[in-house]
């Protein structure tokens, strides 16, 4: 599988990039699948616009989230799916941990969000609310890749 365009989080007011892919909710008074004609020509005026439909998006939309007052939000979808309030959407729907890379990409691979940067940040999600946060320092990971003479970036 291809490296994935990864969905979008508001953090601290700063955007960073989620290596999980948190479920959209299946509720037609909140999200609307788009036509394939209709999605392609959303996709023109989007940030992610044309890769939406490439291997690197195999879902097809770009999710962006936020984390705010300790509950977790949807605030915009792009491609495939539209969201259909104009305000932020308390995703009481979703329970899981979502990572947020950290530092540099020590050692890319080609394959979802497989890629493993310096730290992560594991954020806990039960019901819509942030439940704990904890950074995860890779460098285990990182002497075994490089003992292992794999390439790295």
């Amino acid at each position: 599988m291809t490296a994935q365009i990864p969905e979008q989080l508001i953090l601290n007011a700063k955007r960073e990039c989620m290596h999980a892919c948190p479920p959209i909710p299946n509720d037609p008074a909140l999200v609307a699948e788009l036509s394939e004609e209709e999605a392609y020509e959303a996709a023109k005026g989007q940030e992610f616009g044309m890769y939406l439909f490439t291997s690197a998006c195999w879902r097809k939309y770009v999710g962006t989230w936020e984390i705010k007052d300790g509950k977790f939000y949807l605030i915009k979808l792009e491609g495939k799916y539209k969201l259909l309030k104009d305000e932020p959407v308390h995703a009481t729907w979703v329970t899981g941990t979502i990572v947020v890379p950290q530092g540099e990409m020590v050692h890319y691979i080609h394959m979802g969000f497989s890629s493993i940067y310096e730290k992560e940040l594991h954020i806990k999600i039960e019901a819509g609310m942030v439940v704990e946060q904890k950074v995860i320092d890779n460098v285990d990971k990182i002497k075994e890749y490089s003992e292992s003479g794999e390439f790295w970036f």
